[in-house]
């Protein structure tokens, strides 16, 4: 794979005469600037200094996908996932409408919590049953006091957990202001906070939470690229490449935190081990645990 010569020309590393960056590879140039990094710290290489370029080549080929401009094509509309189009974002869901997101674990459809319309529209492109519950989405900790009952919880766990690859399922609680109409009848809601900047900041700009499930067919393999949903794009305003997510297909893991001092995980996903570790240290038991 080449450096595009609009992506070598704006990279100071490559400005020297001596560098043909039209020819240069990925692995090259990533060896190039971790090696300059190294040597500008005064360092000697070693095994430190390999996991650092290791790191340098998963960001770069990370950046590079993400260069590539929005694209119109029969299929739908799909835009880089940057922070240039989160205000396009923002309008596609007060409108109404459903849009395809990066997370830090899978690629989701993500709606406007507080649009039945929209709601409804996911449950449909995802041939999904109704009785199946959506989580939501908000931008930062301090939002999910909003949408559920968080007084129970031990201090300083929600901040150890989130932002992450965690969903909580909490009782929304009686302060809630999030609509009777997402999964009615139940008195819990799952909660996200990923750890991606891209669609937290269309949660706080839009101002409300995200109804948010996974983009694919219900009963489906869960998609880390976009290419994974590719016959589903039509039915979304916009689709945001975020490249291919290196989190794997688990998906967040589900926890169940509305007993209090109790946890009870119902999803392992990606995070299982590191998730059971924080509960237990702010002395949380797990449900149905010998005592």
């Amino acid at each position: 794979m080449n450096i595009p010569a609009r992506v070598a020309a704006t990279l100071p590393l490559l400005a020297s005469p001596l560098l043909p960056f039209s020819s240069l590879s990925l692995q090259s140039f990533c060896s190039l600037i971790s090696h300059h990094r190294v040597r500008k710290l005064g360092l000697v290489p070693t095994v430190q200094s390999r996991r650092l370029r290791r790191c340098v080549e998963e960001k770069m080929a990370w950046s590079l996908e993400k260069c590539d401009a929005g694209v119109e094509t029969e299929l739908g509309v799909v835009r880089p996932a940057t922070g240039a189009h989160t205000e396009e974002a923002v309008e596609a869901l007060r409108a109404g409408k459903v849009i395809a997101v990066p997370t830090d674990t899978l690629y989701g459809f993500a709606c406007d919590a507080c649009s039945l319309e929209a709601v409804n529209r996911i449950y449909e492109i995802k041939g999904r049953k109704h009785t199946s519950p959506l989580a939501i989405c908000v931008g930062d900790v301090p939002d999910l006091k909003r949408f559920a009952a968080t007084e129970h919880l031990p201090h300083g766990l929600l901040e150890n957990l989130l932002p992450g690859p965690v969903t909580l399922v909490l009782n929304r609680g009686e302060s809630s202001i999030l609509e009777k109409s997402l999964n009615p009848g139940l008195d819990s809601i799952g909660v996200r906070v990923p750890d991606c900047n891209f669609i937290r900041d269309i949660a706080r700009r839009l101002g409300s939470a995200l109804a948010l499930t996974s983009a694919n067919l219900s009963g489906q393999p869960s998609s880390v690229s976009i290419k994974d949903f590719e016959n589903l794009w039509e039915h979304c305003a916009y689709v945001y490449n975020g490249g291919v997510l290196p989190s794997g297909r688990a998906g967040s893991t589900v926890v169940d935190l509305t007993r209090l001092g109790k946890y009870k995980i119902l999803r392992p996903g990606s995070a299982k081990e590191e998730t059971v570790a924080i509960l237990e240290m702010h002395s949380l038991e797990e449900e149905g645990a010998a005592t």
